[in-house]
This record gives C-alpha cells, structure tokens and sequence, in this order.
C-alpha cells in the first residue's frame, strides 16, 4: 500500500517509489503493529504543493453529482443569481472548515483515522472511521449510479430497441431497470478493475478528469447560449418562487445543501492534507480549489441550465440528461463519455481512498487498501443507491441524514485539536497500546467523545425524521458539528 499511495502521490506531484525501500511510511520500533501498517503511519516527506490541492478539488468538483447538486437548487424556487450566491457563500464555507480540518493531519503527516486517536482513544478511533467509512460506501454507491447514467444514454444511442429495459415499469428490481442494473454492475466492475491496478491508473483517469470535464461543459454551454440566442436565456427562471427577503430563508437552505454535499470529503480532507509540503501550500490549494474553481464551475452550471429552457423547453439539472438531448452521436458520444470517466475518476478518489483508511484501521495487519475498497464497492451494492439520489427532495434528504452524522465527527476532531489539545499533538502516542500513552484514555477509549457524539448525532438526526422538525433538517451537518464542539468542549472543560 506505501507503493500504492506514494503512486498517489506521483498523480500529483510527489516523487515515485521503486519498490519497498524507499517506502514514506515513518514506522518506529516501538509503534504497535496493532495500530500501524504503511498507509496509517506518519510520513517522511511531504511534498504536495498549493497545485496537487487545487487539482484534488477540481476532481472532486466535476463531477455529475456536483452538477446535479448545485442543479438541484433550482427546484427550491430560487431565481438563477440566487443559486449562484448560494453556491459561492456555501463553498466560502467549505473552504474555512477545510482549512481547520486539513491542519492536524499536515502537522503530522497522519490520516483522518489516525489523527481521531487523538479525540476518540487509541482503540475508539475506529467509531468515527467505521462511521465514515460507511458513509463512503454511500456516496460510492451514488458516483456509481450517476456514471451508469451516461453509460445508459450511450447504450440508447446506439441501441435504442433497448428502451423498453430502461424503464422500470416493465423491467425493473428494487427500483432500478434491467438495463440501469446492467449499466450499475458494468461501472461497478470498471472501477474494481481500475482500483485493482493501483493508483497509477486512477492517476491516469485524474489527470485529465478535470480540465476535460471543463472542456466539455465550455463546448456544451457555448453550444446551448449560440442555439438559444443570449436575449432568449431568461436567467430568472420560470419556477421561481421566492423574491427579495422572502428568498433568504430558502438561500440559506441551499447553501446548507452545499456544505452538505461537500461534507464527506471536508471531513476526511487530512487524508489528502498529509501530503502537503506546508500550511501555507494546503491553504492556497484549498482557495484556488475552492472558491475560484467553484466560481467558474457554478457560472457554467447555471447558464448551462438556464439555456436548456429555451432550446429543449424544458429545464435540465442533469448534465447526461443535457448531452443526450443534442441531435449528434459525436456530442453523446464525447459527452457522455467524458462524465462517465470523469465521475469514475473522481469516484474512486474520493470514495475509495477514505475507506481504505478507515478500514484499514480497524485491523492494520489485515485490511489494505484493496479490501477496504471492495468492502465499499460490495456495500454500495446492497444500499440501492438510485433510491438515494433519484429526485431533488431525495437527494436533499440524503445529505441532511449523511451530514448529522458527519457533523458531529467534525466537531469533536476541531474542537480538541484547537480548544482541548491547544494544537498540540503526540505523534508517537498515537501508534501506542501503552496505557500510559497520552491517547489511551480508559481502554483505548475516550468517553468524554463517545458521549458528546451520541446526542450530537441524534438531535440533527430527528430533525430529519420528525415532520414538525424538518424545517431544522437542512442545517443537519451545522446543527450536529456545533452540537458536538459543544459538548466535547464542555465535557473537556478541566483540561482547558
């Protein structure tokens, strides 16, 4: 896995490994192996500059389900500026708790499950990386869903006798077609292959996923404001619902939805941080990544929407949606191939390497990165993940449920490395068993955390679950991760 991860580190801009001995794991003789393989020890160098950063988000960012998502706002009522200073204030957001959440894990050259030991004990680490580890395998499952979406539209393409085992009615199980569930196991299956053969080969996809995926939404956009004509594209659109003050309620819904979605990666961003060469370098990554690329990113995304109104007459959040509409096999074909890999791409980024952590720490001597990957890749299976992400009031109830359980985690990491720990954490500590190690608590486990999570969990939790509560529900992740400080901050009280 050292080879492996260093291979990601090759992807953006660390030097190569030739074989094992020139592993970046930092491994001491007194380390436990109970605790330590070559993915969760500390690193020798850092060498990720502000550029690998910003070229992580901007994978992350492009993908269909980012586009979906900032489409998605739509469907609240908000006129198109309005999406556009929902989408921008959110990502702000993101970018400050990115700032906060990447420093402990750069300081150490550790990943999110390692730097946990630190809040949660040695051994209760493994409650937030088990809980973020499942949420990964959600979000596989989605990326999953949303790339076989653009397999479908090239299989209709060319085949389009198929049509009737795309429709559910008539040949469906659990809620997806025939023809979806092909296209779901022939994604799945790419990706296993693909994550099978290193990360060498999921660079290759990265690399280019971006800026391509850049490329083609700039020649789908310029192709729809020149077919619609600039005077046709009513930038307010026809299903707004909200002006002036009462607008502000629904915007601050949205750029909830926002923080929302980013959350999962914001959450585990020290797995990426660790290999920042600086502060400083991480900080300007997260900026040029963040707000400047988002800025460019949702500008397409909302023109791009608002001229499918005029040219189709009807409004299209889905970008495979869009391309599949476009008279010309060469448009299908280069778009949909190009959100397909790219959100493969960015899929097994985001969704592979989290749970590869994770898991890995439960049992460091026999879980490496591939079987945390397939533990995702066999989970997301079973979640039926298109009853996840099938429509906007769907998809806005899924991340309010992911983001009360990831809040909490947030804000117990945050709240002890700044408040409780003063920024200062033993390194060599946190791979020791030793009950005099700093981080092992009462068992490996520090209860004070455990008990600031329960709660901070649950409320958000029946905000989403209680009708009379739900208005409450879209600030979930806000209401959990200042639930959890909170809490972990008065529990800790006699330590600050």
């Amino acid at each position: 896995m050292s080879t492996v991860v260093t291979e990601l580190a090759v992807g953006t801009g660390a030097a190569p490994a030739h074989g094992h001995e020139e592993s970046n794991a930092l491994i001491k003789p007194g380390y436990d192996p109970r605790l330590t393989n070559e993915d969760l020890a500390p690193l020798k160098k850092q060498t990720w500059g502000q550029y690998n950063i910003f070229a992580f988000w901007m994978s992350d960012v492009h993908s269909v389900g980012g586009y979906i998502t900032a489409g998605s706002l739509f469907a609240l009522g908000l006129s198109s500026w309005q999406v556009l200073v929902a989408l921008l204030v959110g990502i702000c957001i993101v970018q400050f708790f990115c700032n906060l959440v990447a420093k402990p894990s750069q300081v150490t050259g550790t990943p999110y499950p390692v730097i946990c030991r630190a809040s949660f004990g040695v051994l209760g680490a493994n409650i937030p990386a088990i809980i973020r580890g499942l949420i990964a395998v959600a979000w596989y499952g989605i990326q999953t869903y949303l790339a076989s979406a653009a397999f479908m539209v090239l299989a209709l393409h060319f085949y389009p006798n198929l049509a009737p085992y795309a429709d559910v009615q008539q040949h469906g199980f659990v809620g997806l077609s025939a023809l979806g569930w092909v296209a779901f196991m022939v994604m799945w299956v790419l990706q296993a292959f693909v994550f099978w053969h290193g990360m060498e080969s999921i660079r290759k996809f990265i690399d280019w996923a971006g800026p391509a995926v850049y490329v083609v939404m700039g020649v789908l956009c310029g192709w729809l404001v020149w077919k619609a004509g600039w005077d046709n594209i009513n930038m307010n659109l026809g299903g707004v619902k909200f002006e002036g003050w009462d607008a502000l309620p629904v915007m601050l819904s949205a750029i909830a939805l926002v923080v929302n979605y980013f959350s999962g990666p914001m959450l585990n961003f020290g797995d990426f941080s660790r290999y920042g060469k600086s502060f400083d370098a991480v900080k300007k990554g997260n900026f040029w990544g963040l707000p400047v690329n988002f800025l460019f990113f949702s500008l397409l995304t909302v023109v791009t929407t608002a001229a499918t109104l005029p040219v189709f007459g009807e409004l299209i959040t889905d970008p495979v949606h869009t391309v599949s509409k476009i008279d010309s096999t060469t448009a299908v074909v280069l778009g949909a191939l190009t959100f397909m890999v790219a959100t493969i791409g960015i899929n097994i980024v985001a969704n592979f390497v989290s749970p590869a952590f994770d898991f890995s720490n439960v049992n460091p001597q026999k879980i490496s990165w591939r079987t945390g990957g397939m533990i995702a890749a066999v989970g997301s299976v079973f979640i039926t993940p298109w009853n996840l992400y099938n429509n906007p009031e769907v998809i806005h109830y899924t991340l309010d449920v992911l983001g009360a359980f990831i809040g909490p985690l947030f804000g117990i990491l945050i709240a002890d490395y700044y408040l409780v720990k003063k920024q200062d954490v033993k390194v060599d500590d946190l791979y020791t068993l030793s009950p005099s190690g700093r981080y092992w608590f009462s068992g490996g486990y520090n209860r004070k955390a455990i008990a600031a999570l329960v709660p901070a969990a649950l409320i958000p939790m029946l905000c989403v679950l209680i009708p009379s509560w739900r208005g409450a529900a879209n600030y979930a992740w806000f209401i959990s991760t200042a639930l959890g400080f909170v809490f972990y901050a008065l529990l800790n009280t006699k330590q600050r």
